[in-house]
């Protein structure tokens, strides 16, 4: 849960801290280089796995990918304890094939018109297809993590999807919750964003044959850095923009979805102001968005948000005390520092 006075950790040799040197992102993933480019081209062959009047669909879902998030923590948290290889390519298509498969089915649920620069899914096609897909998607990751020779990796992937969704289940309930406290928020953020990221850390130790420790270590890593994404995230919600950002902006509001700094701002806000913002979450409008954001300026609210990311922040850092030095856990940290270095710009944009 959040710490209100978060301890500094002190940053590991190799990588600046957060108010230091930042590393390029080109070179936090550089390690990752090759392994990310098999990861991509296994992708496109799973294109080919899909029934061809269905094969449009996935290969539109499947060829948008972003800064591939899960894959270079496979990669990394494989390289920090040994030596990553093909197993740790399929590891990586699965997960990615699941976070796919959640995008879609997001896109439905907040009615987004776009994902990464380009109209949706369900845009293109509708919500029926998009759905339907999604479904595929899940399935065929299911699939593929059902040949590994091990039913561990098949277990973790179903586990970690079930905790994803449920994720997703206990947002839905709790739209225009004005009652909702920050402890279910980060509940609910863990289990639909930091699971995924927690189970690419632990799969790429589990297959590089890392001992628990070092297991549980990058688990809490890619938990606290998860999360820690997830709070900047919905942060880009509201003060981003479409062309930064690259997708629909305001779907949280625009669907209820109460967000930390809307929690901040009811946190601090007086009966009068209190009362508005409910009224605009409740019967939400884009031209309501200047009036909003006034006042969740007013109350601070993305300075209370970046405390958030920060105070996840250093608990991933400090996870990484347990490895063993090296590019790899260089990178991690540097991971760490690089999301530090982006909530800090996205507040001075705003």
């Amino acid at each position: 849960m959040l710490v209100t006075q978060p301890t500094p950790v002190p940053s590991p040799k190799g990588i600046a801290a957060p108010d230091g040197l930042v590393p390029a992102w080109k070179d936090i993933v550089a390690p990752a280089g090759p392994f990310l480019e098999a990861v991509a081209k296994r992708l496109l062959e799973q294109i080919h796995e899909f029934e061809p009047d269905v094969a449009i669909y996935a290969e539109y879902a499947l060829t948008n990918q972003g800064k591939q998030l899960r894959p270079v923590l496979v990669a990394l948290s494989g390289g920090a304890t040994g030596q990553t290889g093909d197993a740790h390519v399929l590891a990586a298509v699965i997960i990615e094939m699941v976070h796919l498969a959640t995008l879609v089915h997001d896109d439905v649920l907040d009615e987004a018109q776009i994902r990464r620069g380009r109209p949706t899914l369900a845009a293109n096609w509708g919500s029926e297809i998009s759905v339907l897909l999604g479904d595929c998607l899940f399935a065929h990751a299911l699939k593929l993590a059902a040949g590994f020779p091990t039913t561990e990796i098949c277990r973790a992937v179903s586990a970690a999807t079930n905790t994803v969704c449920s994720g997703e289940i206990l947002q839905t309930q709790r739209r225009r919750n004005f009652e909702l406290s920050r402890a279910e928020y980060f509940q609910v953020i863990q289990m639909k964003t930091g699971e995924l990221f927690a189970l690419s850390c632990d799969l790429g130790a589990y297959l590089s044959g890392a001992g628990e420790l070092h297991r549980s270590a990058l688990r809490q890593y890619g938990l606290a850095i998860g999360t820690a994404y997830q709070v900047y995230d919905d942060c880009l919600d509201l003060f981003g923009s479409e062309t930064l950002v690259g997708k629909s902006l305001g779907t949280d509001l625009a669907k209820g979805k109460l967000t930390l700094p809307l929690l901040l701002a009811l946190e601090g806000a007086g009966e009068t102001d209190r009362a508005s913002i409910e009224g605009m979450v409740r019967d939400w409008s884009p031209r309501h968005f200047p009036r909003l954001l006034a006042m969740l300026a007013h109350y601070r609210t993305l300075d209370g948000s970046r405390q958030a990311v920060q105070h996840y922040v250093q608990a991933a850092r400090q996870a990484l005390g347990a490895l063993p030095e090296g590019d790899c856990r260089d990178s991690l940290v540097g991971l760490c520092a690089y999301l530090s270095r982006q909530t800090a710009a996205l507040g001075a944009a705003a």
